[in-house]
């Protein structure tokens, strides 16, 4: 007889303290011991949940704070590791749940640029990895950097394998596709949520296509969210949040107001969808399309007494020796 996992997914639908980091790192913490104890496996927070979304980039801001503001985003963002995410390890651990967490990341070389990182943590306490965002959206290249393909990975935990994309990766289909060849169960679509219902439908496309669970959430932001010094510019974000089986209907949500969502998931079900449509197994056709995918880190500095030589300069040596040894044998012929 067949084992299956069984397990409890989460959404976080909440909004931070927005610009005061301390306060929000406090309520992921709060909210991470609630997702345990509503018996959570796995909870995942919304886009740059911490310490928010910078909803800012999209408007007008005035001459006065426009400065003032970006400086703010900047001064409460989150390196990792550091103590805040220990603390968010710390949680993590006592609640005995994985969380999918994302993070405005400053870069930790300049501590001038952010990311948008999604944050993988065990239930053990430990950082199991980092996604940045590959391409920010629009007006989000004002406020931060672009990821590499170091980051597009998917991590075995014991209930199943997980992993996450932010907003319009999902709209990208290459990263997705990277992630469903790597055998994604479990999916966290990190959203900052807008009033378009397109988040839902490309999380429940994801979810048809990877045979997987998706945790759409998304964030939530309201007038009273935003400090007085900066509320000409509001822009409502509504959550509604919503938990997506592997065949893509709904089964949690959307949600509405500060809330954690729950729906409970197996293995079964994914087994069951992935034989009927494997899309980068038997559903796909290699022999026509083919995906590939530099993996290297992005590094602007390389310090060649330390460093030593980078891969794509190993990679364009061994170019270069191959056309030499073609030409050496090519002579022989």
């Amino acid at each position: 007889m067949a084992k299956y996992s069984n397990f409890r997914l989460a959404a976080v639908q909440a909004a931070p303290i927005y610009f005061n980091l301390e306060a929000s790192t406090e309520k992921a913490c709060e909210l991470i011991s609630e997702a345990g104890k509503k018996g959570a496996t796995i909870a995942a927070f919304s886009e740059t949940w911490l310490p928010g979304y910078p909803f800012f980039a999209w408007l007008q801001p005035s001459t006065k704070i426009a400065s003032k503001i970006v400086a703010d985003y900047l001064a409460n963002t989150v390196e990792i590791p550091s103590p805040v995410t220990d603390r968010l390890c710390d949680a993590a651990r006592k609640a005995n749940i994985d969380v999918v967490i994302g993070v405005a990341e400053r870069d930790q070389n300049t501590r001038g640029t952010t990311y948008c990182t999604l944050l993988f943590i065990s239930n053990e306490g430990k950082i199991l990895g980092r996604h940045r965002k590959l391409k920010p959206t629009d007006r989000e290249r004002t406020v931060w950097g672009e990821g590499d393909g170091s980051s597009l990975e998917v991590y075995e935990r014991p209930y199943a394998r997980i992993s996450g994309l932010n907003c319009w990766e999902h709209n990208m289909l290459l990263p997705g596709y990277a992630l469903i060849n790597q055998g994604t169960q479990i999916h966290v679509a990190a959203w900052p949520a807008t009033t378009t219902c397109r988040h839902s439908f490309l999380s429940a496309a994801f979810a048809s296509q990877a045979a997987a669970y998706v945790i759409d959430v998304g964030g939530l932001l309201s007038l009273q969210d935003i400090p007085e010094e900066y509320r000409e510019l509001d822009r409502p974000m509504p959550g509604e949040s919503g938990i997506y089986d592997p065949t893509g209907s709904l089964i949690a949500g959307p949600a509405k107001g500060e809330t954690i969502l729950v729906a409970d998931g197996t293995t079964e079900a994914i087994f069951a969808a992935k034989t009927e449509c494997d899309i980068a197994g038997h559903y796909s056709r290699p022999d026509i399309f083919r995906l590939h995918i530099n993996r290297t880190p992005t590094r602007r500095v390389i310090d060649l007494q330390t460093d030593g030589p980078t891969t794509a300069e190993l990679a364009e040596n061994e170019d270069d020796e191959l056309v030499t040894n073609t030409k050496e044998k090519s002579s022989d012929w």
